[in-house]
Formats: C-alpha cells, sequence, structure tokens
C-alpha cells in the first residue's frame, strides 16, 4: 500500500483516512513515557495502607480472611471517583433517567416541534450515574505491565465484576488511561466505569449497524464474522488464543491501534468469563517489545447498552504516538499514517 485510502470501520460506519507516506517505520514514532515519580509514590493515595484518602470503597477483592471496608488486605479495589462526570441519582438503587437517543431524548435541541422561541432550544438534565476508580494493584504499579499474570488477571476480573454491578445503567463504559497524555491524572494503574443513563451516539450506531446485519444476512454476526474473515486472511491479526482474538482493526484510527473480540461471543462483559486478561496481556507486551517500552495509551471496553441482545462486546487499545489535530477535530475523520497491516506484522514479530 502506498496512497492514501479511505477504510470505513465495519462496526461504527465511521472513516479514517490511511496515509502510509507519513510514517515508514515504527521508529517515525517517538512515544513519550509515563516515567514514575518517587514524589508520587510518596503520596499516593491509591496505594495500599492509604484507605482513609480515597471515598469509602463499594467494592473489594479481599483474599482469605475477610477484613473490614477501607483497611488493607486488598487485591484490587473501587471507589468512587473523588471528582465525578456523573452525579449519583437520588435515592437509593434507583436508575438513572434514560435520555434517550437522536431527536427521542426530550433535552434534544430539535426535539421540539415548534420554532426556536421559547427556550426549548437550551434544554438540560442532570448527568446522574456512577463514576468509580478500579484501582489494580494494592502496590504503587504505574503500568499494567507492572502487574505479574496472576495481578494482571485479578484487576480485569475486577473491572468484569464493576461492570456487572450495574444493571440499572443503559450503558456501561469501561476506560483505561494510562499515562498523561492519555488522560490519566494519577500515575498509580487504575480502571474507570462509568455507568451512565443514556446510550452515547457512537454506541448506538454500532448497534443499530450490528441489528441490520444480522437482518441482511439472516442471523450473522457482525463482529463474529469479522473475526473469522481476519483469521482466514491474517492480514491484520495479531494473535489468537483459547478465549479471544487480537487484530489492527480495517480501518485503524490510529497506528497500533487493536481490538480484542471474544471468540465466543458474548453481548455483555460481565458475562465474558476470564477471556480478556491473557491477550490484553500479550497485546501490551507486544507494544512494549515494538517501542522499546509500552507507549501511553487509552483502553476501553465496548459492551451491550441494557437490554440489547444482538451486539458482541469487545475492547479497544488506541497508543498515544500522535496527535488529532484540526483534520480529525473538525471532521471525525481520523488520519492513521502506519497502515494496520504493517502494525499487525511487527506486531507478531514481537510476540513471536
Amino acid at each position: 500500500m502506498s496512497a492514501p485510502e479511505v477504510r470505513i470501520d465495519q462496526l461504527t460506519g465511521l472513516r479514517s483516512i490511511l496515509a502510509p507516506g507519513r510514517a515508514e517505520r515504527p521508529e517515525a514514532f517517538v512515544p513519550r513515557r509515563a516515567d514514575a515519580s518517587p514524589q508520587a509514590a510518596e503520596s499516593c493515595p491509591f496505594c495500599e495502607g492509604r484507605e482513609d484518602r480515597t471515598p469509602a470503597e463499594v467494592w473489594a477483592d479481599r483474599p482469605g480472611e475477610k477484613r473490614p471496608p477501607d483497611t488493607p488486605g486488598w487485591n484490587v479495589r473501587s471507589v468512587p471517583n473523588l471528582f465525578p462526570a456523573l452525579a449519583e441519582p437520588p435515592g437509593e438503587g434507583s436508575r438513572p433517567p434514560e435520555s434517550g437517543g437522536g431527536f427521542s431524548a426530550p433535552i434534544d435541541p430539535l426535539s421540539a416541534s415548534r420554532r426556536v422561541g421559547g427556550g426549548d432550544q437550551f434544554r438540560s438534565e442532570p448527568a446522574a450515574g456512577a463514576h468509580e476508580v478500579i484501582v489494580n494493584s494494592p502496590a504503587h504499579a504505574t503500568s499494567l505491565l507492572d502487574l505479574d499474570e496472576v495481578g494482571f488477571a485479578a484487576a480485569v476480573e475486577g473491572w468484569r465484576v464493576r461492570s456487572a454491578a450495574h444493571p440499572d445503567a443503559s450503558y456501561v463504559h469501561l476506560i483505561v488511561n494510562e499515562g498523561p497524555d492519555a488522560g490519566a491524572s494519577l500515575e498509580h494503574s487504575h480502571a474507570q466505569l462509568y455507568a451512565l443513563g443514556f446510550v452515547p451516539a457512537e454506541v448506538a450506531r454500532e448497534r443499530e449497524r450490528a441489528s441490520a446485519y444480522h437482518e441482511r444476512t439472516m442471523g450473522g454476526d457482525l463482529l463474529t464474522d469479522i473475526a473469522v474473515d481476519e483469521i482466514r486472511r491474517r492480514d491484520r491479526l495479531v494473535l489468537v488464543d483459547d478465549g479471544a482474538i487480537l487484530i489492527c482493526p480495517w480501518a485503524s484510527r490510529s497506528p497500533f491501534h487493536l481490538r480484542v473480540i471474544p471468540r465466543q461471543p458474548r453481548g455483555n462483559f460481565a458475562d465474558s468469563g476470564a477471556v480478556l486478561a491473557p491477550i490484553l496481556r500479550a497485546a501490551l507486551q507486544g507494544l512494549g517489545s515494538v517501542f522499546d517500552g509500552l507507549p501511553q495509551f487509552n483502553l476501553w471496553v465496548r459492551t451491550a447498552p441494557r437490554g440489547i441482545g444482538r451486539f458482541v462486546w469487545h475492547a479497544e487499545i488506541v497508543p498515544r504516538l500522535t496527535v488529532a489535530a484540526g483534520f480529525e477535530l473538525g471532521t471525525g475523520v481520523d488520519i492513521n499514517v502506519y497502515p494496520p497491516e504493517r502494525a499487525a506484522a511487527d506486531l507478531r514479530a514481537a510476540l513471536a
């Protein structure tokens, strides 16, 4: 591949432009490392023994003899975010108000039938829901890759457990931001969970495309069929294990964008079992080998919205190797200077 081309992501319908002439090799990227700071470790509120420096925990993995909440002796621990993007709805156990999507949302400026003039264009509603921090390790690990295999698996299992803890949310979004360039404000390895009262537009679009594909193919699962084709073609395939496959997506949004697809399709990540941890750890190890150290990255798990059956959960990993500029921000179209076929080949060689 040499000339630029436009590709469309099968899941979301979003376009990416591949412009391979703008970067010829991985060495063209100089990722900034998220180096550990001794001062940060000394004052870190997430480390074991400093439980009093966080909000009261909502859950913890405490092996063996149970100890009281907010005390040492845990493997993974979840607490409300100290600066939440969402506010708990009033009333214990109440469900966040559902906004709907598109014009069905009561606060959508275009949902009013009459012309502009009575304040209808400026409606809002409370941002209700839950916003948790899931601390991945009691020790001051600054990267997921600092965890051994057992600790890594325990952290990912904690993500799954907490994803199942919000059955009334319209959508549960699980993320990891690793490094300041990726948006992490504390270096201690952690995930964040958002239990939303609405389904984000990009997720709704993916749901609609999966449903349309199911109807047009008389029963096909879009992501499952993509996985089968990727295994057959092997151009963008990085790794296959017993539980999942790892690919660089066809319309990768940026260099070394990775996607984890479960081999047994499940709509909800909470129902997936322990299939994500092994292949996710291998993916991060591969990135660390290619770049002589793990780049800062963003990770998210896309799961089925509440009540939706025709969906397959998956995880996305996006290393912070380039910067979105005016074209990407102004058009919503990403420019990827390193084709996924080349990135997959580099990662296969690194993991061989």
